[in-house]
């Protein structure tokens, strides 16, 4: 493998039904800023799917430069075997550099068979993508290599935080996790160069034949997509008690979340869960109720634009990225809260 015959930042453009994922456009925001480190040029999008091609216009409204495009019936839904072929006969045929995937339940079984086929790392569920130096700090005897991809990601359950390179092969191919990187604002008018690839598809033992399709409309709101998060922590005290943060949460038009410790015990599901091993959130205003503010958790919601902490241990470190603090018995303090907001609010 000669290193320097990989140039440029991809993205694998998620599709759905015909619809861009929002992973896609976030990658595309961090793709241009790793792409002027590198000082490459382009961005390229590879999306795959069938009858997909109008989809190029949006990718290019979101930083594409160059759109990828392999469009066949194999690929109208996502299967392993075909979109494995055809990802990994992309980067056979163009070479990139770093490739990108979104950490969703596409990307997490796409990835690691893509990254196998054409014999690279790949670096599962990044929170962090930089461009610098490996290893990071000189070692005496061993060299170190400028401009790699350095990938960031929680490890041991959450409980450290692991930058991790992958110097000797290409592309660097990491899954980045949903919600953490930064969609660009929309350009304009943008075009971006369509190259249609079609590296051919013969259907083989690894091919699963699609039955049925069953859509299931999820009764958990979306807490990625929430502008008004109030999320509680075991502080709370327990599952019947979040009763006073759904109130709050009812007159602020918003969504309850919640920390690791309270999907743990079992008082509400997953997808309600923020931080390292949850999701990663940037509401405009973020509640943190009864929430100690351990790194785990603080790395899934300190991009908020405005974070409000109430816990009754002043020492508590969310204070110290909360934009405004209460020290005091929740109980108390979010009843009133409450109540004040919805006479404010009565009066507009």
């Amino acid at each position: 493998m000669a290193l320097t015959d990989y140039k440029g930042v991809f993205i694998f453009a998620q599709q759905v039904d015909g619809e861009l994922s929002n992973i896609a456009l976030e990658l595309l925001g961090k793709a241009r800023d790793l792409a002027q480190d590198l000082d490459e040029k382009k961005v390229t999008a590879v999306l795959l799917g069938d009858k997909v091609g109008k989809l190029a216009d949006k990718l290019a409204e979101y930083g594409a430069d160059r759109v990828i495009l392999v469009d066949d019936p194999a690929l109208k839904d996502y299967r392993t075997e075909p979109y494995t072929h055809a990802l990994a006969s992309v980067i056979n045929e163009y070479k990139p550099e770093i490739l990108l995937v979104g950490a969703t339940a596409i990307g997490r079984d796409l990835g690691p068979r893509v990254s196998s086929r054409v014999h690279t790392g790949l670096t599962a569920d990044c929170t962090q993508l930089d461009i610098g130096d490996f290893p990071l700090v000189a070692v005496e005897g061993q060299e170190q290599k400028h401009k790699q991809l350095l990938m960031t990601r929680p490890a041991f359950g959450g409980n450290t935080i692991a930058t991790i390179a992958c110097p000797e092969f290409r592309p660097q191919m990491a899954t980045v996790r949903p919600g953490v990187m930064q969609k660009i604002a929309p350009i304009k008018d943008a075009k971006a160069e369509v190259v249609e690839y079609n590296p051919g598809f013969e259907e083989n033992n690894c091919y699963t034949e699609i039955l049925k399709i069953v859509k299931e409309v999820s009764e958990i709101e979306d807490i990625q997509a929430a502008k008004i998060l109030v999320s509680g922590g075991r502080g709370v005290g327990s599952p019947e008690n979040f009763k006073i943060l759904e109130d709050l949460a009812k007159v602020l038009h918003g969504t309850v979340s919640c920390s690791r410790a309270v999907v743990d015990s079992g008082w509400k599901p997953k997808d309600m869960q923020v931080g390292q091993t949850g999701k990663t959130v940037r509401p405009h205003v973020y509640f943190a109720i009864g929430i100690s503010g351990a790194i785990q958790h603080v790395a899934g919601m300190e991009e908020s634009d405005i974070i409000v902490a109430i816990n009754k241990d002043e020492n508590a470190p969310i204070f110290d990225v909360a934009d405004y603090g209460v020290v005091g018995d929740l109980n108390k303090i979010v009843p009133l809260l409450t109540k004040k907001l919805e006479a404010a609010l009565a009066e507009k």
